[in-house]
């Protein structure tokens, strides 16, 4: 498949994801009913807020793609990373109507979508962050945490552990990730923003559930915040220096 027939593919599957809540509107997580053990308000999940998050998430995948069809659609440099980012795309177009039904499918649907969400990040080139690394690592940054709560949830529904315990294992799961992806493409400070969003939405939940026992996943979840946001503040002086670098021209006075 030519690199420019890819481009347009990937332009359309980040349409047709950003249509699917038109298409199958109300979802609001997974419905407790359809686990063994019913799960109403698991503490896994973030505050509902913090979903907001998709309406960026849709219109700068919709702009980065646009941009690779418009201006980069023959670019190698975005060669790599367009098959992986549109096989999650085209899962992540039908996610919705499996997740209002069958939430176990839904689970490894979306670590699919992770799996290719990560996939392109890496793969993705360095000469356009703002319309090709960007969008992706925003997108990866919030399924690591989505997957998850999924996860989370999953274990809690049937009893394979409390929910308090699975909420931990999978917080645990998804910082272990996050820094590993931050560690391979530390400038590409959307993934672990995308992550502490989620993380924080994750304690805000949990306070106005009133505490109680809930107090090691308030924990868990504002130190992998504070670790994360550690790594973006000590990242930045190696960026700095790297645009500095790039900028610097013979003759260009310096201090």
């Amino acid at each position: 498949m030519s690199n420019a027939t890819l481009a347009r593919m990937v332009l359309l599957a980040a349409l047709a994801f950003a249509a699917s809540p038109l298409i199958f509107p109300g979802f609001a997580g997974y419905d407790a009913g359809r686990f063994p053990i019913p799960q109403v308000d698991p503490p896994v999940q973030p505050e509902g807020w913090a979903f907001s998050i998709w309406g960026i998430i849709y219109l700068w995948l919709i702009l980065g793609a646009g941009f690779g069809l418009w201006r980069r659609k023959d670019d190698p440099d975005w060669r790599a990373m367009r098959p992986p980012l549109l096989a999650s795309l085209a899962v992540g177009s039908v996610w919705l109507p499996v997740a209002q039904h069958l939430p176990g499918l839904a689970t490894l649907m979306i670590l699919a979508m992770l799996g290719g969400a990560i996939l392109a990040l890496l793969r993705a080139g360095r000469r356009d962050p703002g319309w090709q690394a960007g969008p992706v690592a925003l997108y990866a940054g919030w399924l690591t945490a989505a997957s998850g709560v999924s996860a989370g949830i999953w274990l809690g529904g049937h009893g394979w552990l409390s929910p308090i315990a699975a909420a931990i294992l999978a917080l645990l799961a998804v910082s272990a990730l996050a820094l590993a992806v931050q560690t391979r493409r530390p400038g590409a400070w959307p993934y672990p923003a995308a992550v502490i969003w989620a993380l924080l939405g994750i304690v805000i939940a949990n306070l106005q559930a009133g505490p109680g026992g809930r107090w090691p996943v308030i924990a868990t979840a504002a130190l992998a915040a504070a670790v994360l946001f550690c790594r973006i503040w000590t990242n930045r002086p190696a960026a700095d220096d790297r645009m500095a670098r790039r900028t610097d021209r013979p003759g260009k006075d310096r201090p």
